[in-house]
C-alpha cells in the first residue's frame, strides 16, 4: 500500500479521538483494518480497549515489539482540518492518530515482507491517563507474547520532517499528577475574622511550592512543579470555604520525585496549621522515566547514520515530558525516538497540525531498521534498562 493510504487512515482516526480506556470506536476501526489483512501469519488478542497483534517470522530467534498509543485528549479542536474531530470536547492533539497510522503501515509492510523474527504490535490505550502501559504489561495477554525488545516513537513539532532525535539513557522524566484540596470556613466578605479563607491559603501554598525546586533539589538534578489550575470561591463577596490546586511534578530521578513529594506534604501540613484548615493530597496518575537502553540506542543511531542518508539524526537532550512507555522500558530493553513533524504549535495544543509527510518517513525508517535488526545477533544488557 502507498503511504497515502496511511495518511487517510490517520485522518479517519483523527476524527474519532476518545478518552483513555474509552477507545471503543478506535479499537473497532483498527480491528476492521487488521481483519482485512492476510491472516496466515497473524494472531490478534484484545485487552480492554487495546490490541496485541503477533506476526510470525520465518525463523524467529526473538520477538521484536512496536508500541503505539491510542487515546485522545479532552480538549476542543481549533485546527483548519476538514477532517476535524467529530467527538466534541476531544482531540488527537498529541499525535496518537499518526502513531497508530504508522503502526498499521509497519504491520502491513511486514505482512507483505516477512522477516526472520516474530513481531508484536502493541496498540496501547490510555497513555494520556489513567495510564494503560503498566496494567497492559501485567496482563495475561501480554505475558503470553512478552517481547525481547520494544520500540516506539513520538511526534516532535519542533523538528522538520526527515529528522529524528533520540539519545541513550534517560529521555523523558518521571511524572506525577498533583491535586491538593483545602477545606476551611466560608462566610461573608465583611466578616473575615469569622472565616478561614481558602483562596488566601491556596495563594500562599502556590508561592511556597516554588521554593522546593529552588531550595530542596540538587541544582545538578532537575525537577519541575507546575500548578496549572486553581479553583476556589463562588462569588466576589463570599470568602471561599474550599480551594483546589491541580498541577504536575516532573523529575529526572526517582530520589528527587520522592524528595519533592515529601516537601509538598510538609508544606501542606504547615498550611493546615497556619490557616486552621484541612487539606488532602492526591498524586493521581504517575509515570516512570523513559530510559533508552544504551547499547540498543547507540547501535540504532550508528545504523541510521550509515544506512539512512534520507534521515537526519539529532542527538537530543532529555526532556521533562512524560510517557507511560517508560514502564515497558523499565523491564524490556528498547528505546523511543522523536519524529519530526514540523508544526509551530506544540503537543497538546488545540491548533496542532503535524506534517503528514512524516508518516512515510517513519514507516520507511522503522521497516528498514527491523529488517536489519532481525539479521543481527544483538546482545542486550537487561540490567541496563533503568
Amino acid at each position: 500500500m502507498s503511504s497515502s493510504a496511511f495518511v487517510q487512515i490517520r485522518r479517519d482516526l483523527h476524527q474519532i479521538p476518545e478518552p483513555g480506556f474509552g477507545e471503543v470506536k478506535t479499537q473497532r476501526y483498527l480491528l476492521d483494518y487488521l481483519e482485512r489483512l492476510p491472516q496466515e501469519r497473524i494472531q490478534i488478542k484484545t485487552w480492554r480497549t487495546g490490541i496485541l497483534v503477533r506476526l510470525s517470522g520465518t525463523n524467529p530467534k526473538r520477538t521484536i515489539a512496536w508500541r503505539t498509543d491510542m487515546d485522545g485528549l479532552p480538549m476542543n479542536e481549533e485546527t483548519t482540518y476538514p477532517f476535524r474531530s467529530v467527538h466534541e470536547g476531544f482531540m488527537h492533539a498529541c499525535g496518537h492518530d499518526m502513531h497508530m497510522a504508522i503502526a498499521l503501515g509497519l504491520l502491513t509492510h511486514f505482512v507483505q515482507h516477512p522477516i526472520t523474527d516474530d513481531l508484536l504490535f502493541v496498540f496501547q490505550p490510555a497513555e494520556e491517563g489513567p495510564g494503560g502501559a503498566l496494567p497492559m504489561m501485567q496482563s495475561e495477554e501480554f505475558a503470553e507474547w512478552r517481547p525481547d525488545c520494544i520500540f516506539a516513537l513520538h511526534i516532535a513539532p519542533e523538528y522538520p520532517v526527515g529528522q529524528i532525535a533520540t539519545k541513550p539513557g534517560i529521555l523523558f522524566a518521571n511524572t506525577s499528577e498533583l491535586f491538593i484540596d483545602l477545606y476551611g470556613t466560608g462566610g461573608h466578605a465583611a466578616y473575615p475574622h469569622k472565616t478561614n479563607d481558602m483562596v488566601v491559603a491556596a495563594s500562599h501554598l502556590v508561592t511556597q511550592l516554588q521554593s522546593i525546586v529552588a531550595r530542596n533539589i540538587d541544582p545538578l538534578d532537575s525537577a519541575v512543579i507546575t500548578v496549572g489550575k486553581i479553583v476556589g470561591g463562588t462569588k466576589q463577596n463570599i470568602i471561599a470555604e474550599k480551594a483546589r490546586l491541580e498541577g504536575t511534578i516532573r523529575t529526572f530521578s526517582m530520589e528527587s520525585m520522592q524528595r519533592v513529594k515529601s516537601r509538598i506534604e510538609a508544606q501542606v501540613k504547615g498550611i493546615e496549621a497556619g490557616f486552621e484548615c484541612r487539606a488532602e493530597i492526591d498524586y493521581g496518575c504517575g509515570y516512570c522515566q523513559v530510559f533508552n537502553e544504551e547499547s540498543l540506542t547507540a547501535a540504532f543511531m550508528d545504523w541510521v547514520r550509515v544506512a539512512c542518508p534520507d534521515v537526519e539524526l539529532i542527538q537530543c537532550q532529555e526532556a521533562m515530558t512524560g510517557e507511560d512507555f517508560g514502564y515497558f522500558l523499565s523491564e524490556i530493553p528498547g528505546f523511543l525516538f522523536w519524529l519530526g513533524v514540523n508544526t509551530p504549535y506544540g503537543l497538546h495544543h488545540s491548533k496542532i497540525e503535524p506534517d503528514e509527510g512524516a508518516i512515510a518517513v517513519a514507516i520507511s525508517l522503522v521497516s528498514r531498521y527491523f529488517t536489519w535488526l532481525s539479521t543481527q545477533p544483538v546482545e542486550i544488557d537487561r540490567g541496563a534498562t533503568r
